[in-house]
């Protein structure tokens, strides 16, 4: 059983000006049909005639509240009144742009019944054979039920299309909302891993020499150089991630870290200080071959864990084990001792978020926490990133 069809959406606001000119056109086919017998009719025809037209034009005022009764009263009126026939027109074509048989059905019939019992009223305005009337009537009633509904037809049809321009706006809105939050996540991420590192290392190397009780002027200014060149990296990477922000093309862009890079980046964390163990299991045709995007999920995650370790528990010594094989994905584990206390390195606290979300994007896992007495971080990501 399918549900009646349901107007009420597809129907545009009606105005003033929107009934004017429908009631004026209503009124058009009245005034001809009234001429018709208006020379044969009474004085007192007359007046009940445009009193019942006037009744019937009142309550085609509210056909959209109450479309079948109106259409019914204004039916029923018109077989007494020539003045009501425009009412009663315009009333069946409102009814019959909602499109409900059965209603439309009835309207029609009552229609055709009401146009024989005016003619028969009115002999003088039939200018066509007795026989001839109701067919006449019937394709009158039928053209104005199909005009109605052709109008019921293209309101839903107009609506339609504007629904789904709207919902093609607001899902190409929210699309272009997404893609911004996710670029600028991205930007953040990737700002995040390229400058934390960098800023954590030149902080620990100054607090080394701010509490440094016996340092050497040639220790100072070695610590010095190194600071100068974090700092000079620090910016670098910083150019890089503005220029992105404002999409400069010209911005020269660093390479982006591979899994060649791995040692380099030890080594720098060695430099500064940081005891740092990397047990490299790849086999020596298999180093060469890591995906560029399994190389740098891994060189960022190594740079994270670094980071933390050097703010968190900045004395422990770091074991890097790195394993695996195209079949069964690559592995990264990081395991350091536990802090003691606060760091007075400042962080936002989003460093192992970021990458958590990171390795997800990549198609892999992470599990970070406390095994006996260590921290420990554990990846893994396939090898077709």
């Amino acid at each position: 059983m399918t549900r009646a069809h349901d107007p009420a959406p597809a129907e545009p606001a009606l105005g003033w000006s929107g009934q004017a000119w429908r009631l004026a056109v209503a009124g058009l086919f009245s005034l001809t049909a009234w001429l018709t017998v208006f020379p044969d009719q009474e004085p007192a025809e007359r007046w009940r005639d445009l009193a019942l037209g006037l009744v019937a034009f009142g309550l085609v005022w509210f056909r959209r509240r109450a479309p079948l009764r109106v259409a019914l009263a204004t039916i029923c009126l018109a077989a007494f009144s020539a003045v009501a026939g425009g009412a009663s027109v315009l009333a069946l074509v409102s009814l019959a742009t909602s499109r409900r048989r059965g209603r439309i059905v009835a309207a029609g019939l009552l229609s055709v019944a009401s146009g024989e019992v005016w003619i028969s009223l009115h002999p003088s305005a039939q200018l066509d054979p007795r026989w001839l009337s109701v067919p006449i009537d019937a394709v009158f009633v039928s053209a104005t039920i199909a005009w109605g509904m052709f109008l019921g037809s293209r309101r839903e049809l107009m609506w339609t299309l504007r629904r789904r321009a709207e919902v093609a706006e607001a899902e190409r809105d929210l699309r272009v909302s997404r893609a911004r939050w996710e670029e600028r996540t991205r930007i953040a991420r990737e700002m995040h891993d390229v400058l934390a590192h960098r800023i954590t290392q030149i902080a620990v190397q100054a607090g080394a020499l701010g509490y440094g009780e016996q340092v050497e002027d040639e220790e100072v200014r070695a610590g010095a150089e190194r600071i100068r060149a974090s700092a000079h990296d620090a910016l670098g990477d910083l150019r890089d991630v503005l220029g992105v922000l404002r999409g400069d093309s010209e911005v020269p862009h660093t390479p982006q870290p591979a899994y060649a890079d791995l040692p380099d980046l030890v080594a720098e964390a060695r430099a500064t200080g940081m005891r740092v163990v990397l047990a490299d299991g790849l086999a020596d045709g298999t180093r060469e071959r890591v995906p560029a995007g399994v190389g740098r999920t891994a060189y960022r995650v190594l740079q994270e864990g670094l980071t933390n370790a050097r703010k968190h528990a900045p004395d422990a010594e770091v074991h890097v084990e790195v394993e695996g094989t195209p079949a069964s994905g690559l592995t990264l584990v990081l395991r350091n001792g536990l802090g003691f206390g606060p760091t007075s390195t400042p962080g936002s606290g989003l460093g192992l978020v970021g990458l958590t979300e990171r390795v997800h994007l990549a198609g892999g896992t992470l599990d970070h926490g406390p095994e006996h007495g260590e921290f420990v971080l554990r990846v893994w990501v396939p090898w077709t990133v």
